[in-house]
C-alpha cells in the first residue's frame, strides 16, 4: 500500500515505524529536515521536506498514485487543508486527519466530501480520555481493551503473590471457577513474551492478559491477585483538553477534583463542570497536596502536557498517600522507566492513537488494532468474510487454522455472543475474531488470513 504521512512528530514517526516494517511503501513530509533525516536513517522511506498541504509538496510526496493519506502534523487546519487538497486535486481514496479542536469535532457535516474531505477523524484526546477511564472502571488493570464494542475486554494485570492462581499451572483456571469462560491469551515474563499453554504456570509479578466477557473480568481478576476496591475519589493534575473531558466523563460517579495553574482556565473548568471541584494552584505543591487531603485519594491522575511535571508530581502524590498514580507520559523514551515503581501506569498518547491509526490501514476487514506492552505486541479484531471456499478461516476449527508463529485467537464474538476459542472451535461468517500477536511482523500474515479473494476457489 502506497501510504503518505504528514508529519514525523511522535505520533507520524511511530506510524512510519509501524507500517515500513511490513512491506508499505512509505513517504513521510515535515518542514523539519533534521526530523525527516533521522527517520529515515533509521527506516526504509521517502522523506520529502515541506509544507504538508501545499500541492506542490504532496505532488512531490507521491499523492497522484497514493492509496492513502494520513494528515497527523500539530496543525489541525494543515491536516483538514492536506486531506482537501488530496481529495480536489489527487483523489486520494482514503484520507485520515488528526483533529484536536473540540469545536471543529462537535459540528456536524463539516467532515464529508461536500464540506472538507476527511473519511477518518482521529482525537487524541478522546482516545486517551478512554482509555484512562477503562482502567478507572476496572482498578487493579494495566490496560483494558474493548472488542465488538465492548462485548470482550481484554484486560492486563500483574500477578501477585497470594493470587488463588499464582504458582498453579493455567488448566486449573477451569477448575477453580467452571462456570466462567476465559483464556489467557499472552504472559510477559521480566519482559519476554510466554505463549500459554495448559502447564504453563503462573508466577508472581507475571503480566498476564485474558479475554473474557466484559461480565466476567472481576471474576477472573480475582484469580490472579487481591481486587482492588472500586475507586471513589479521584484527583486530576491538569485541567487541559484531556482532564476536562474525563472528569466530564466521570464525575456523576465518582468525587473528583481537578488542579490547575491558569486562573482563567480555572474559571472556565468551574463553569462547564457540574460537580467537579476545581482549585487554582500546582499539583507540585506540597501544601496543597495535604491540604486537600491526598491521602485519601484513590487515584492520582497527572494529565499535563509536560512530562517532567507529570512523574515529579505523581511521585510526590505517591510519597504523600495517594493509593494509585497514573501519568501520561508523551516521550515514549521515559514509559517503561518509570511504570512500575512508585508510578503505577504510564500512558502513553502516542501508542493510544497509533492503535486507532493502524485499523484503518491493514488490510482485509480489520475493525481495531491495539497497541500492547508499550508496542511489544499487538490486539486484533478482525470480522471473517465469505465462505469455506473463499475463506482460509471460516468453516475451520481453531487447530486447522494456519495461524502465524506467536499468535493466538483469545476469543470470537458472534452476534451477541462471546465464544472464550478453544481448538476445536470452528469460526463461521460475520464472526469478530479477537487475535492476539506477541510478534508484530507477522501482521501481514494475520491480514492475508482474513482477506477474501477469488484466488481461493
Amino acid at each position: 500500500m502506497k501510504i503518505i504521512i504528514l508529519g514525523a512528530g511522535q505520533v507520524g514517526g511511530t506510524l512510519a515505524e509501524h507500517l515500513a516494517s511490513e512491506a508499505n511503501d512509505i513517504t513521510v513530509v515535515d518542514t523539519d529536515g533534521e526530523r525527516l533525516r533521522n527517520l529515515g536513517d533509521r527506516l526504509d522511506i521517502r522523506t520529502v521536506q515541506g509544507h504538508a498541504s501545499f500541492p506542490t509538496v504532496l505532488r512531490q510526496a507521491g499523492a497522484d498514485d497514493a492509496d492513502m493519506l494520513v494528515a497527523v502534523t500539530n496543525s489541525d487546519e494543515t491536516n483538514m487543508v492536506a486531506c482537501q487538497v488530496a481529495h480536489t486535486l489527487f483523489h486520494t481514496p482514503t484520507k485520515i486527519a488528526r483533529v484536536r479542536e473540540a469545536a471543529y469535532l462537535t459540528r456536524a457535516g463539516l467532515f464529508d466530501n461536500d464540506a472538507i474531505p476527511v473519511d477518518v477523524l482521529i482525537s487524541p484526546e478522546q482516545v486517551v480520555t478512554h482509555y484512562i477511564k477503562r482502567l478507572i472502571e476496572i482498578p487493579g488493570a494495566l490496560q483494558v481493551i474493548d472488542f465488538a464494542e465492548g462485548k470482550a475486554q481484554l484486560v492486563a494485570v500483574k500477578a501477585y503473590y497470594g493470587g488463588p492462581l499464582v504458582g498453579q499451572q493455567l488448566r486449573q483456571l477451569r477448575e477453580h471457577m467452571p462456570n466462567v469462560e476465559t483464556r489467557v491469551a499472552a504472559i510477559f515474563r521480566r519482559d519476554r513474551p510466554i505463549l500459554p499453554q495448559g502447564d504453563t504456570v503462573i508466577e508472581a509479578d507475571d503480566e498476564v492478559f485474558f479475554i473474557a466477557a466484559k461480565a466476567n473480568i472481576r471474576a477472573v481478576m480475582s484469580e490472579m491477585r487481591r481486587l482492588d476496591e472500586n475507586y471513589k475519589r479521584i484527583v486530576i493534575a491538569g485541567g487541559g483538553q484531556i482532564g476536562e473531558r474525563l472528569a466530564e466523563a466521570i464525575e456523576s460517579r465518582y468525587q473528583v477534583k481537578i488542579i490547575e495553574m491558569n486562573p482563567s482556565r480555572c474559571r472556565y473548568l468551574s463553569d462547564t463542570l457540574d460537580s467537579t471541584v476545581v482549585l487554582q494552584g500546582s499539583a507540585s505543591d506540597r501544601d496543597l497536596l495535604l491540604e486537600e487531603n491526598i491521602a485519601d485519594a484513590d487515584i492520582f491522575l497527572a494529565l499535563t502536557n509536560d512530562d517532567e511535571a507529570n512523574i515529579m508530581s505523581s511521585l510526590l502524590a505517591k510519597r504523600l498517600g495517594a493509593k494509585k498514580v497514573m501519568t501520561i507520559i508523551n516521550n515514549p523514551a521515559y514509559v517503561d522507566l518509570i511504570q512500575g515503581g512508585d508510578i503505577d501506569i504510564a500512558i502513553s498518547p502516542q501508542l493510544a492513537t497509533i492503535g486507532t491509526l493502524l485499523a484503518h490501514v491493514r488490510r482485509g476487514d480489520i475493525v481495531s488494532v491495539h497497541s500492547l506492552r508499550r508496542g511489544a505486541a499487538e490486539a486484533i479484531e478482525a470480522i471473517a468474510h465469505g465462505d469455506s471456499k473463499s475463506s482460509k478461516v471460516i468453516g475451520k476449527a481453531i487447530r486447522d487454522i494456519g495461524l502465524p508463529p506467536g499468535t493466538t485467537i483469545g476469543a470470537i464474538i458472534r452476534d451477541e455472543e462471546v465464544i472464550i476459542a478453544h481448538d476445536d472451535t470452528v469460526i463461521a461468517t460475520g464472526d469478530h475474531v479477537i487475535l492476539f500477536l506477541v510478534d508484530k511482523k507477522h501482521i501481514r500474515d494475520v491480514e492475508k488470513l482474513f482477506h477474501v479473494g477469488l484466488s481461493f476457489f
